[in-house]
């Protein structure tokens, strides 16, 4: 939940101006490649991810635009994350990465909308295998 909202946060401040803005204190300027983009990234994957809502996908998708960042903007730079400013870049990326695999937590709104039969749990039976015979 926490690694959503913060990622979310990121894309709030760049879309709309909000915690300090941009980096540059503003906005992003909308169809703008890639920051624009990246920030609808942000702001919604970090909201389905903080929600636990499609978490694997979403997370995937986040993880990805951050590798993206990473390798595009800020390793060029520097080969180090220290020495090339892309420390959130990394880590969010392998953030997401874990999320990937691990799936939503306990408090995850998935759970209440999934309907998955997991092990010890009973299904239901269909009408037609009601009125069928038993025959061991």
């Amino acid at each position: 939940m926490v690694v959503g909202l913060l990622f979310a946060c990121h894309g709030a401040a760049s879309l709309f101006g909000v915690l300090g803005g941009a980096m540059g204190g503003g906005t992003v300027p909308a169809g703008t490649w890639p920051s624009w983009y990246a920030a609808v990234i942000q702001l919604g994957a970090g909201g389905l991810v903080l929600a636990g809502l499609g978490t694997r996908s979403a997370a995937f998708l986040a993880s990805g635009s951050m590798a993206y960042a990473y390798f595009k903007v800020h390793q060029p730079e520097s080969l180090f994350p220290l020495q090339n400013g892309g420390e959130t870049a990394a880590l969010f990326c392998w953030a997401f990465a874990l999320l990937v695999f691990t799936g939503p937590g306990a408090l995850a709104l998935d759970r209440l909308f999934g309907s998955r039969v997991g092990a010890g749990s009973t299904t239901r039976r269909t009408s037609e295998e009601q009125a069928a015979p038993v025959t061991a």
